[in-house]
């Protein structure tokens, strides 16, 4: 066998690795800046916990290091591939070694022997990009004069301290000592410059389903891996098709009762990991039993000429005509009706009061996200609760009527269908009885053509068009013998033949215009309302607010932050409050104030924002009781922080945000 001269490439353990004395590692001047962000530094945690606690065989690998001897100094690798990994892992050795302290100086050592050089204790034994390499060395090294800094080691350095409690820093350095990657060296004749651009070519990336699959099925035996492939998630596969991505954020959804975010993040697979953390093989089994029972509901839900019940698939295919926003909800309820818990009465009247929202939304020009995690959530709280959060966030009747008047009627064939009970839209044509682009000849009344119109008339006509009133089915025979045809002929040659019953009145009408457009939109309206009814009478007509446990969480800092909110609803007070920095800031001193033992808890679970002690440099407000709020979080930490203690102090249902239209468009 030949081997490569120029490439030397090994298995390592990290920690061994990084405490050679012989390793002392420089960011080149070229690399980009240190990039992860609280995030990435969770995630990074959430590994070695799980590796922390396997049995002693299990080791968790970070990929490849790439790196070279620097000509100019050979005691010194130059990092080409690896720069963002190795800094976090440094920068949490350096949490623990300060939390830890000189209590046991044999592992002090251990984890001196990661931070700073043998022969110059003073230097730190990774020197990152020259710009930032002095504040890298203050928090590594502990130092400080005091003053707050800003800087991603900052932050990520508070990040661990925080999350790392002293009792459980033995069990994190154990992980940390499990970590292995592969070491590629390179020398004077190999090119850097290829060889980085082949290790970070990594093709397609895979999709969020794709990483579940490997997250459920990594670990097991080949015996068990096929067990659960062959029982389980090949029958998933084919019970949800091409939507198996949707699938896994729906199901998501409805089990947690919280939005999944999915641009720009593997946002569904890290949900699922914090849903269902490392399993053993039988709470596997349990669990991937429900979730193929969940996906032949969702199967029912995307075909629902599968489903017995000729009402119950009726109503599935209605709802299929506002999409799939509303399928963990319409999941949840279905699954429970299959189980024998919701009875088909009930279950038609949930699904009925799903279109309702959603229409009646659409109708007045509300957009319909963001709405099915907070009724999933009221579910879960009973059928009262369900009815009241849906009428909650439902426009009222005097809102629909005013709007159906003027506006387009939004999913015209579905709404027109539903008012002349007609069941199967197939063969049937939504026809404008005034055209919608009307020629000269056209005529309302078989006397006056549309060129004699004037301007205001011509104008008036043409608003109305797409109206309920000036909308129709039509056969679709019918409606191709009167394509653009004046409003007599429509009427003589189709309408008065027409079996739809929509079309009697119009059989009887002797001209057409504005004022019969008005007309019968008045009279439609009051069917549609009978048709999408309203569930309770509730004195708020809710425009747009956001429950906070809906609220997105964004990563780190994006652009517009500032004024993400228009204000904030807090328990029937109106908080001038524009972005989330403001509103974690007025959430924990206020609870610091009502609710101290709620935030105490919080915190204390899950490791800030409340400490005892400034014990590291950053942005700190002192509070009351000798304690300490920190405040270098980033955004999605903060938001995660303010929705957690809400729910810990049992508020959370009586907080909303108001996004701004820079917060919509972020």
């Amino acid at each position: 066998m030949t081997s490569a001269t120029n490439i030397h490439a090994t298995a390592v353990n990290t920690i061994a690795w990084l405490s050679a004395p012989e390793t002392n590692i420089v960011v080149p001047v070229y690399q980009r800046q240190y990039r992860w962000d609280i995030g990435g530094c969770e995630q990074l945690l959430g590994d070695i916990r799980a590796v922390a606690g396997s049995d002693g065989r299990g080791m968790h690998f970070i990929g490849s290091i790439l790196s070279s001897r620097d000509a100019g100094d050979e005691s010194e690798l130059v990092l080409i591939d690896g720069q963002q990994r190795i800094t976090t892992i440094v920068l949490l050795t350096a949490a623990l070694r300060h939390t830890l302290g000189d209590a046991d100086p044999h592992l002090a050592a251990e984890l001196d022997a990661v931070l700073v050089r043998a022969t110059d204790p003073g230097r730190t034994k990774l020197r990152p990009h020259r710009a930032w390499a002095s504040v890298f060395e203050d928090v590594v090294l502990a130092r400080t004069d005091g003053m707050p800094r800003e800087s991603r080691f900052d932050d990520n350095y508070a990040f661990f301290r925080s999350q790392v409690s002293p009792d459980e820093a033995r069990h994190i350095w154990a992980g940390l000592r499990k970590l292995e990657h592969v070491a590629i060296t390179l020398e004077a004749g190999a090119h850097a410059q290829q060889i980085f651009e082949s290790l970070n070519s990594t093709g397609e990336p895979l999709r969020d389903h794709e990483l579940i699959h490997n997250y459920v099925l990594m670990g097991l035996t080949h015996a068990q891996q096929t067990e659960i492939e062959d029982e389980y998630w090949a029958v998933i596969e084919q019970n949800t098709g091409e939507a198996i991505g949707s699938f896994w954020r729906h199901h998501l959804v409805m089990t947690t009762g919280r939005e999944v975010t999915v641009a720009g993040e593997r946002g569904v697979y890290d949900a699922f990991r914090q849903e269902y953390p490392r399993l053993d093989v039988d709470t596997l089994r349990a669990h991937a039993a429900r979730w193929r029972a969940h996906s032949a509901v969702y199967r029912a839900l995307l075909d629902p000429r599968e489903v017995d019940d000729p009402g119950i698939a009726r109503q599935l295919a209605y709802l299929n005509t506002f999409g799939r926003g509303m399928y963990p909800l319409v999941m949840r309820a279905y699954d429970e009706h299959r189980r024998g818990d919701l009875s088909r009465d009930r279950l038609i009247e949930t699904l009925e009061h799903i279109q309702a929202l959603l229409l009646r939304r659409a109708v007045v020009g509300i957009p319909n996200d963001r709405l099915v995690a907070r009724l999933c959530r009221a579910r879960d709280d009973g059928e009262d609760a369900f009815e009241h959060a849906i009428s909650r966030i439902t426009p009222s009747d005097e809102r629909v009527r005013v709007a159906l008047k003027f506006t387009d009627l939004p999913h015209a064939a579905y709404v027109l269908g539903r008012l002349a009970r007609v069941d199967e839209l197939d063969g049937l044509e939504v026809d404008h009885i005034v055209p919608l682009s009307p020629s000269d000849d056209w005529s309302g009344d078989g006397v006056r053509t549309w060129a004699d119109y004037s301007e205001d008339e011509q104008n008036s006509h043409r608003a109305l068009a797409q109206s309920l009133g000036n909308m129709t089915l039509l056969e679709q025979p019918l409606a191709e013998r009167v394509f653009d045809a004046s409003f007599p002929v429509k009427r003589d040659k189709a309408y008065a033949r027409s079996d739809i019953a929509l079309n009697r009145e119009l059989a009887g009408q002797p001209s057409w215009g504005t004022g019969a457009i008005s007309a019968r939109t008045g009279a439609l309206t009051e069917a549609f309302i009978g048709v999408w009814g309203r569930p309770l009478a509730v004195l708020i007509d809710d425009d747009g607010l956001t429950p906070i446990l809906d609220a997105r969480r964004r990563r780190g800092w994006p652009r517009g932050w500032e004024r993400e909110f228009d204000y904030v609803e807090y328990r029937g007070e109106h908080w001038e409050v524009h972005d989330v920095r403001h509103l974690f800031h007025r959430i924990f001193t206020r609870l610091w104030a009502d609710a101290r033992d709620d935030v105490r808890s919080y915190s204390a679970r899950r490791g800030g924002p409340i400490f005892p002690a400034r014990s590291w440099n950053g942005r700190w407000e002192a509070l009351d009781g000798g304690a300490f709020l920190y405040l270098g979080w980033d955004a999605k930490y903060m938001m995660t922080a303010v929705q957690g203690v809400l729910v810990e102090a049992g508020l959370a249902a009586e907080v909303f945000v108001k996004y701004s239209y820079i917060g919509a468009a972020m």
